[in-house]
């Protein structure tokens, strides 16, 4: 009842009407023909009828949005494609109809289409069909295309199936003529998310591309958010412009996951479902080991990364892992909880290659970083903090591990997803002096990790080094010697457990994986993935970014205070905080646990008291040591107590849950410190 109708053309032309009476200019029949960059910024835009100076601007172009980019040397990771919609001649059953729709809008989900009413006739899309891909070189001007460059000659081959689709569900439609049939072209990208946000190469370019009509007032307000104030209120992560990895901008990668995109659109996606072409793209140097091991892959940001290793099934004798079954046991393996627990019990071996290493150095660096985390950076040499970035608002922009190797050099460490992100961030901050570099090393540095109660026999056993509590303590770094190996040895642990990750120039990674693996194998070491990777983080309440703490989410809310230092000198965001500190926050990241431990969450569901939803789950899994079925999200500080009942709606049915204190698993990091 209160859906509705917009049409685009109407409403831009009343949103143009109201900018012009706020002093905005629109040149109509006006080509860009050129974007003057110098020195890294906007400087104007060329058009024949003359040279606009500006230093910023904002392409909102859509199907042309990579020829934009290309002037100013941006590359945008969008394809046009070409989808099918037809009108019908008038309907018998819609005779002395007067209104545009009076009916709802009509999805045919199994076979991709849609339908709406267009007074006495209906409208047909139809997504039932090989992507139609056109190159954004090939979209004609204005001049030469016979309705408008946005529309392509009808293809009926494309139509034929979804037009006895459309009859099977309305039986009205057959033997109608289709008297209006576009071809018309709209904005796919890898992940079918938007491209929004300032080029992190073009200071004053601006992207918000690859918008759908449904969503283009709330994008709109996001940027001019981000433009007027230096960040959105909504978080926009998922969207960021600066998100892409090098790889995402080649034509054959950019094809063929846009491609996939256009087939997906009306699928229900499971979360973990995996993109299966292009794969094999970014393998660490130990991908031939995981692969002897039976390794099942997922793919993220183009990496290969275990999940789960088949070799690892003998291990589920030695401990019980409970089954799942229909949405939560796809893309899953019991043998994920057994790696998890064999790690918290014996040691796992991880493969931590993916990991962002970015060098941050030059007589400015301390001070950079001061003012740019939250945490004090003034730390002796060897030492690791961890810390967050935040926005003008006090969000999180990125959360990352800092440890300084000298006087003025520091290494940070973020996820292997976020790295263009977050170096697009550490970059836009750098100081115009010239006294800081950052240098993304990420490609020549690979990353494995021991941890577990066994860990340090383990390493000790190929190092010389002496690896004692004493001699090597917590959160701190020592250059050191594995068998024949230099290695940056870190001790921190994203598990819950004692250990290092270790850290060495990649050529060296797979005699370093094979030293360390020949090494555990008579203390039970196992090769661990990311499966229980994700489990073991969580059942130890630490956060992870993009899910647990973002940009609309505090330090305070998050539970980080403790890598918040206010008495350093001033950062970022510190002005927010210390406002957000003086009102109090209103609501906290909670632990939840399912009263019925057989009752598996995915996340990004519901949280509800009756019929008052108080938040949505940020993260879920099965807590395989503690023996229960975790998540959290954030809660009203009334609801945030211990012992408090909620519940969680999952497929329709709601399962109770109950606040908990955190973390569930070694409160008292005693397992860390030994």
């Amino acid at each position: 009842p209160s859906d509705g109708i917009t049409k685009a053309v109407l409403a831009a032309e009343a949103l143009a009407q109201a900018a012009q009476a706020h002093g905005a200019r629109f040149y109509g029949q006006t080509p860009v023909t050129g974007i003057e960059v110098h020195n890294g910024r906007i400087r104007a835009v060329q058009t024949p009828q003359g040279r606009i100076a500006t230093e910023i601007v904002l392409a909102a172009a859509g199907i042309w949005g990579p020829r934009i980019g290309q002037m100013a040397g941006v590359p945008i990771a969008l394809h046009p494609m070409q989808h099918l919609l037809a009108r019908t001649a008038p309907l018998l059953e819609l005779r002395g109809a007067a209104v545009e729709a009076d009916h709802p809008i009509l999805r045919h989900q199994d076979r991709a289409m849609y339908f709406r009413q267009a007074v006495d006739g209906y409208m047909i899309g139809s997504y039932q069909h090989e992507p139609i891909l056109t190159d954004p070189d090939d979209i004609p001007s204005h001049g030469d295309a016979p309705l408008m460059p946005s529309v392509m000659p009808w293809t009926p081959s494309h139509f034929d199936r979804a037009l006895q689709s459309a009859i099977e569900l309305v039986p009205a439609l057959r033997g109608k003529e289709l008297v209006s049939k576009i071809n018309g072209m709209f904005s796919f990208t890898p992940d079918a998310m938007p491209i929004i946000g300032e080029s992190p190469d073009v200071k004053g370019f601006w992207s918000a591309q690859a918008v759908w009509i449904t969503h283009a007032g709330g994008v709109a307000k996001a940027v001019a958010e981000w433009l007027v104030h230096g960040s959105s209120s909504i978080d926009l992560r998922e969207a960021d412009i600066s998100r892409f990895h090098r790889h995402a901008y080649s034509r054959t990668y950019l094809r063929a996951r846009a491609a996939q995109q256009y087939r997906e659109v009306y699928d229900i996606i499971h979360p973990l479902q995996q993109l299966m072409h292009p794969r094999n793209l970014r393998l660490s140097p130990c991908h031939q080991r995981h692969c002897e091991l039976g390794a099942h892959f997922f793919e993220a940001a183009g990496w290969e990364r275990p999940q789960w290793y088949v070799a690892n099934e003998g291990v589920l004798q030695d401990y019980p892992v409970p089954r799942r079954s229909g949405w939560e046991a796809r893309c899953w393996s019991p043998i994920i909880g057994a790696e998890h627990q064999a790690t918290r019990d014996r040691v796992g071996l991880f493969d931590l290659t993916p990991f962002t290493k970015l060098d941050v150095t030059g007589p400015g660096a301390l001070a950079y970083l001061q003012w740019l985390t939250g945490n004090d950076m003034d730390r002796p040499a060897g030492k690791v903090t961890y810390t967050s970035m935040l926005n003008e608002r006090g969000g999180i922009v990125c959360d990352l591990t800092v440890t300084r190797l000298g006087e003025q050099h520091f290494r940070v460490i973020t996820g292997g997803t976020t790295g263009p992100r977050d170096l697009a961030w550490l970059q836009k901050h750098l100081p115009a002096d010239g006294s800081v570099t950052v240098t993304d090393i990420s490609a020549s540095q690979c990353c494995l990790a021991v941890w577990g109660p066994h860990a340090r026999d383990l390493v000790q056993r190929v190092s010389p080094n002496n690896l004692s509590n004493t001699a090597f303590p917590y959160l701190t770094a020592q250059p050191i010697v594995i068998g024949e190996i230099p290695v940056l040895a870190v001790r921190i642990s994203y598990v819950g457990e004692l250990g290092w990750e270790l850290y060495t120039a990649t050529e060296y990674g797979l005699r370093l994986w094979d030293l360390l693996w020949e090494a555990g194998q008579s203390l039970g070491a196992v090769a661990v993935g990311a499966g229980a990777f994700e489990s073991l983080r969580l059942e130890k309440g630490y956060r992870l970014w993009g899910n647990d703490i973002h940009t609309e989410y505090t330090p305070y809310e998050a539970g980080l205070a403790f890598a918040v230092r206010l008495r350093k000198s001033d950062f970022l965001g510190r002005s927010a905080l210390v406002r957000r500190g003086e009102a109090g926050i209103t609501q906290k990241l909670c632990c939840l646990v399912l009263d019925t431990p057989d009752h598996v969450v995915m996340g990004k569901e519901p949280i509800l008291d009756g019929d008052q939803c108080l938040g949505y789950v940020t993260s879920a899994n099965y807590g395989y040591t503690v023996g229960k079925s975790l998540a959290y999200g954030y809660l009203p500080l009334s609801f945030a107590a211990p012992g408090t009942h909620v519940e969680i709606e999952y497929f329709g049915k709601r399962y109770p849950a109950t606040v908990a204190d955190e973390p569930l698993f070694d409160p008292a990091m005693t397992r860390l410190k030994c």
